[in-house]
């Protein structure tokens, strides 16, 4: 990933940013985006990929929030993830949030609720990395129970995020997020739920059908109230867009990324699919070396088998 130094800015990449034209990246002419006030809009060819929201976003003011994806799109167009659902209005398509946000004892909002909690993108740029787009944000973590001498909100984690769009491969594509998360205060923690199922982290908001399937690399994954101890990768599928034809979007979480990696919160209907870290006791974040969590989507048309799954996590950067 590339690192930003304290200004926190992306001025190498502003040269791709002409107004609201549609730029192909040097190098491939497929994979283009489009910058806007809203955000950036990625499309292969014809083909919508995913959106990244950048301006805020609520319900006639609540449930506030930007820096997700939302909508991700299938290989065949249709829309897989879900924005403000009725049952749980705070999810949002491909998200990464937490409950517990610490400094010291001092407890500061909830970005999974989006309550009492901002996220200011300082910066945002595309840039090309062989035939991978990859979309990168600077984002600070503020909120109003946490401010300055002046009164006004004080950043206290700079979040770093790379988000690797990789040209469609057959049947299917994969989409990396590389997170990283930097204290900017001393004694920073975050953790998940504070209950006994500890949620928080890595989600994907996705729509689920009625006869939503989940495997791992250990076989089938039966989901239960609390996190589930499975494999390092989940594979959700069933008919999502077409009742017709099986499509799926397998979640991986790389070997590098903290915490075990194998315990997931999984949903078959109405809620969102977790990959949780670190669990409902929360862990510090350094204000040296940043916390780097990285995970990748496979989504996916027709079947993919598990030894499919294994061969491309094993490869994983």
């Amino acid at each position: 990933m590339t690192k930003l130094n304290y200004n926190y800015k992306l001025n190498y990449y502003r040269p791709y940013f002409l107004g609201f034209l549609i730029l192909p990246l040097f190098g491939f002419a497929q994979l283009t985006f489009t910058k806007s006030e809203a955000g950036i809009h990625i499309k292969d060819g014809e083909e919508s990929v995913l959106f990244y929201q950048k301006q805020t976003k609520s319900i006639n003011g609540e449930f506030s929030r930007n820096n997700y994806i939302h909508p991700i799109h299938g290989l065949d167009g249709s829309v897989l993830t879900e924005d403000f659902p009725a049952d749980h209005p705070h999810h949002r398509g491909v998200f990464w949030a937490w409950h517990q946000i610490f400094i010291g004892n001092t407890k500061l909002g909830d970005s999974w609720e989006c309550r009492d909690f901002s996220w200011n993108i300082s910066d945002i740029g595309c840039s090309e990395d062989g035939d991978i787009l990859k979309l990168m944000a600077a984002t600070y973590w503020q909120s109003p129970l946490w401010l300055d001498q002046e009164g006004n909100q004080k950043p206290f984690l700079l979040e770093n995020t790379t988000i690797s769009i990789y040209p469609r491969k057959s049947n299917y594509r994969i989409i990396g997020f590389e997170i990283s998360l930097l204290a900017l205060e001393k004694n920073l923690k975050i953790g998940g739920s504070d209950d006994e199922k500890g949620y928080g982290g890595f989600s994907v908001r996705m729509k689920i059908p009625e006869d939503v399937q989940f495997t791992s690399n250990k076989g089938k994954v039966v989901p239960e109230n609390n996190a589930v101890e499975a494999g390092k990768w989940m594979n959700i599928f069933g008919s999502i867009t077409n009742k017709e034809i099986s499509s799926g979007i397998a979640i991986l979480s790389h070997q590098d990324s903290p915490g075990d990696k194998a315990n997931w919160i999984l949903r078959e209907k109405e809620s969102m699919q977790n990959c949780v870290y670190p669990g409902r006791k929360p862990v510090f974040v350094s204000t040296k070396d940043p916390t780097i969590l990285k995970y990748s989507l496979l989504i996916y048309e027709g079947t993919m088998s598990a030894q499919d799954i294994q061969t491309i996590y094993k490869e994983l950067k």
